[in-house]
């Protein structure tokens, strides 16, 4: 059993994000706060990972706690991001959300940084758990 601030993902996308850090031009900030993220992880196969765990390609529903307002999410990787919804995983939310189980709380720094307590209500899609395991 893990504990709560434990992280869990899948080996395809540990590979898939070591390469994605691999390339980059510039190891900035979120790059060094992804890679913390994937040394503390739990590494599990993409067919043991629980439906509820937070997966690359996943779409998530989060509610900030002091408004209520709820937020469906979608964590790609950075060249899909930017449309409605998707946030790349070397974003700080998109980082924070990578291998987060359903109940947890995340701190979201906003853009002019005021801070969002989310909490993950439901994963509404993992590839993982509909069989779709080639998705980049």
């Amino acid at each position: 059993m893990t504990s709560p601030s434990s992280l869990t993902i899948t080996r395809l996308d540990l590979q898939r994000l070591e390469h994605l850090l691999d390339s980059l031009d510039d190891f900035g900030p979120n790059a060094v706060a992804l890679q913390a993220e994937l040394d503390r992880a739990d590494v599990v196969g993409h067919d043991e990972v629980p439906a509820g765990v937070v997966t690359m390609n996943s779409r998530v529903h989060c509610r900030e706690e002091s408004s209520g307002k709820d937020y469906h999410l979608t964590l790609v990787y950075p060249q899909d991001a930017g449309g409605e919804g998707c946030v790349s995983v070397l974003a700080p939310v998109g980082t924070a959300l990578l291998g987060l189980s359903v109940g947890q709380h995340i701190d979201w720094v906003t853009p002019s940084g005021k801070v969002l307590k989310l909490t993950l209500l439901a994963v509404e899609y993992q590839p993982e758990a509909a069989g779709e395991y080639n998705r980049a």
